[in-house]
């Protein structure tokens, strides 16, 4: 899988690409990722990249013919072209499994004010927003993208350890545990330490559509849940008991 970034500030990934699993992944050439000094594509000697916008206002805004020609470098033929924009389409993990689907994406990450339309109408495929507030600028939402989609890229995660992950079913993950059995008088749900596999899965469901409905009920008005999930989600929502605070979430099974 191959990312391509296009970005004033390339500096901003260093960190982000030099640790962990992107960079074990890096190094085993599952993924690679290009980083494209848009300044580099200036043509004056300053590097300049931005200037006022027509029809006046605040801000400024990335000019076009640096940009443009940054894209038309890295190659964007048959490509996705995804422009980081708040005013874009949410970005969700089932934008994520799409991406990582193909084999690569070019990334423009955008300053200011946002970038000329003249660009995105040439160049953008996908206008993608990573949620509903502002940031500077759109390395942080690019690297957002690039975690989302490299893990699940073949090989650089196994495979089990995306099967219950939050949206993977259409539900958020269930609470996790781990030692010591007892923590400042808060105790690990029995089932978890039964040994009871079959009771442990149902427990797991049912922490799972409770926290669904409790934080994001949205996702579960929307999902495909199972017919066992469904009615789970029925019944807990006719349950005037909440969950507390995740050490019980009521499903002993």
């Amino acid at each position: 899988m191959t990312f391509t970034v296009l970005t004033l500030f390339p500096g901003l990934f260093a960190g982000f690409l030099g640790e962990s699993i992107l960079a074990r992944s890096i190094e085993r050439g599952l993924l690679s990722v290009r980083l494209v000094d848009i300044r580099d594509f200036a043509a004056d000697r300053h590097r300049v990249c931005d200037d006022a916008p027509y029809g006046g206002g605040p801000g400024m805004v990335m000019k076009p013919e640096p940009l443009a020609a940054a894209l038309e470098a890295a190659g964007t033929a048959g490509r996705r072209v995804v422009y980081l924009t708040p005013s874009g389409r949410r970005y969700d993990q089932r934008m994520a499994a799409e991406l990582a689907a193909g084999t690569d994406v070019v990334l423009v990450c955008g300053r200011y004010e946002g970038v000329d339309q003249r660009v995105i109408d040439a160049f953008v495929t996908d206008e993608v927003s990573v949620g509903d507030y502002v940031l500077s600028g759109g390395e942080v939402a690019a690297m957002a993208v690039i975690d989302s989609v490299a893990r699940l890229v073949k090989g650089v995660i196994a495979e089990d350890s995306l099967a219950e992950e939050s949206f993977s079913a259409g539900l958020l993950e269930y609470p996790h545990y781990t030692r010591p059995e007892v923590f400042r008088g808060m105790r690990v749900p029995e089932v978890l330490l039964s040994g009871h596999h079959e009771n442990i899965r149902r427990w797991r469901l049912a922490a799972s559509v409770r926290k669904t409905l409790a934080n994001r009920p949205d996702l579960a008005d929307a999902a495909a849940l199972s017919p066992e999930a469904r009615e789970l989600a029925r019944r807990i929502a006719e349950d005037t008991e909440g969950v507390g605070h995740g050490c019980d979430t009521g499903d002993r099974g």
